[in-house]
């Protein structure tokens, strides 16, 4: 038996049709399952939110404030 931190959660998501639509011919181009593409985009968009987050760290912890003063 699965522990319950290892299996995936279920989410109740409300779409627009044309969101609906979108998402799945998107889906289909990468054969993939609506399920599947909206996993995918969302597991970008935090690992983008990440590489963003960890960037600004190290642009604050550099100690260059990027500002030239002459």
């Amino acid at each position: 038996m699965e522990d319950k931190d290892t299996r995936k959660k279920q989410v109740l998501l409300r779409l627009s049709p044309s969101l609906w639509k979108e998402l799945a011919a998107w889906a289909a181009d990468e054969f993939r399952s609506i399920n599947g593409q909206i996993e995918y985009l969302l597991n970008e968009c935090v690992k983008q939110r990440r590489r963003s987050r960890e960037k600004a760290r190290e642009e604050n912890t550099s100690g260059d404030s990027g500002i030239d003063i002459q």
